[in-house]
């Protein structure tokens, strides 16, 4: 084990995250599954369900907080999509009591000045902690540290500093950025790639820590989407048609808004390919 600012920190199959760190992911991960719930709740019926009991008979009645309206068996549909969104109301609250919960921690612990920031921010220590989150190659170290032509699109929204001082475009790729480096796997951001006339610009261009071989990580964040889907699944055929072949020398993550990406999904990919 390892303490960051009285926190222990797990290690999994090499990946060592804080507590602190779990609960931001966590927190994330309620709220967008707080806000598909909300979502599908707008799809149905407005006003609520109520049942009353007289013996063995039951009786629906859809409420609108004032008055009361009867609900005959032969419109049941309504009843049951009124208890559907019973449901998802009760699923949502308990969501929140969670998220609540979290945030009363987050709000309670010293984040930004953690024992382990303080360390690195005092003269000397740095350098001396540097080789455990760096390269043990220096080639490959050199490699990552080099200039490279980055992609200059949309410059706004790289927004999410990484551990390793990187800023990324999303929360997901953030975790992937994270992973790598604390397992010391060299990686470039968006690093431009030319196959045949195009340029294309990978989220991560990845060397293997032994090895040195390059793989290319592609995350595809939004496959809910039917405009997003195709675009990716067109991407994939690019690749593919350059001898680039997923789950060969691409890895691949998906997310939807009712799946994110999570730590397990990334820690499971690195040790697939890089452990």
């Amino acid at each position: 084990m390892w303490f960051n600012n009285g926190t222990i920190l797990k290690k999994t199959g090499g990946i060592i995250i804080t507590i602190y760190e779990r609960m931001i992911f966590e927190r994330q991960r309620l709220e967008k599954e707080i806000e598909s719930i909300q979502s599908k709740m707008k799809e149905f019926p407005d006003g609520k369900l109520i049942c009353t009991h007289n013996g063995s008979n039951v009786k629906w009645y859809q409420s609108d907080g004032r008055s009361q309206t009867y609900i005959p068996k032969k419109k049941r549909k309504l009843a049951e999509q009124l208890a559907a969104k019973k449901y998802l109301s009760l699923q949502a609250e308990d969501l929140l009591h969670e998220q609540k919960a979290i945030d009363f921690y987050l709000r309670h612990h010293a984040a930004n000045n953690s024992a382990e920031q303080l360390l690195l921010d005092t003269s000397g220590y740095a350098e001396l902690l540097s080789p455990f989150f760096k390269p043990l190659s220096q080639e490959l170290l050199d490699w990552m540290n080099s200039p490279y032509v980055r992609s200059e699109k949309y410059p706004e929204q790289l927004i999410h500093k990484t551990i390793s001082g990187d800023y990324v475009r999303s929360k997901s790729e953030g975790i992937i950025a994270m992973v790598l480096y604390i397992n010391r796997i060299p990686f470039r951001y968006e690093c431009a790639l030319q196959l045949g006339e195009n340029i294309i610009f990978p989220d991560f261009t990845i060397r293997h820590p032994e090895t040195g071989q390059i793989f290319y990580w592609e995350h595809f964040g939004m496959m809910d989407n039917t405009d997003y889907f195709k675009k990716a699944y067109a991407r994939l055929e690019f690749y593919t048609s350059h001898g680039i072949v997923p789950s060969i020398q691409l890895l691949t993550t998906f997310e939807t808004k009712e799946k994110p990406l999570d730590y397990e999904s990334v820690e499971y990919v690195v040790k697939q390919y890089f452990q």
